[in-house]
Formats: C-alpha cells, structure tokens, sequence
C-alpha cells in the first residue's frame, strides 16, 4: 500500500531542453551573487538566454522571446546587486512560463 507518510510527487513536468537551460541559467545567475564580475558566467547567461530565446521561438511562444530580450539587457549591465537580482527574477518567470506552456496552461 501507498505510505501516508511518503512525500508526494513534485506536479512540475519533467524537464526538456528549454526547462533545463531556464534551470541553469537561474542557477548560474545565483552564483553571481556571491561572484558577480564573474565574466565566463556572465557570458553563459547570455548564451543561455540566446538559446533559449531561439528554442521558446521554434514552441511558437510569444512571451519567452519578449522577456528573453530584456534579459539579455540585463546581462550586459554592469555587476551590481539589482542587476543579478533582475537576472535571477527573469529566470524564474521564463522558469514558470515554460512550466505553464507544458501543464497545458499556456
């Protein structure tokens, strides 16, 4: 029998290419808080986000691109607390539209 006591399974959807690179790229803007001229980390945002700008694009997604360009903004702002706070809060919106597009909400 199911143990009552056993955590529930996570509702978010399993991770595909563009779910993973919103996770990385969330992850590496954390890690500038505590390195923020950290220039290989910050050309790896801006990869990711082209990567995901073009992937999002390709899933016919109209907000992802939108949010994605202002991201790039961003990234190429001088380090500063705002800016990776900015960074850190767009990877969690791209993060919950990807998972709104693949929960049939989107």
């Amino acid at each position: 029998m199911n143990d009552p006591k056993a955590p529930r399974p996570s509702r978010q959807p399993l991770l595909d290419a563009l779910g993973q690179m919103c996770t990385d790229g969330r992850q590496t803007a954390e890690y500038l808080w505590q390195v923020p001229k950290d220039a290989a980390a910050r050309q790896r945002i801006l990869d990711l986000l082209t990567q995901i700008g073009t992937e999002s694009a390709k899933q016919g997604r109209r907000e992802m691109p939108k949010l994605v360009e202002e991201l790039k903004i961003a990234a190429q702002a001088s380090p500063s607390p705002q800016q990776v706070e900015l960074l850190v809060d767009g990877f969690d919106r791209l993060t919950k539209l990807w998972q709104a597009a693949k929960s049939g909400l989107l």
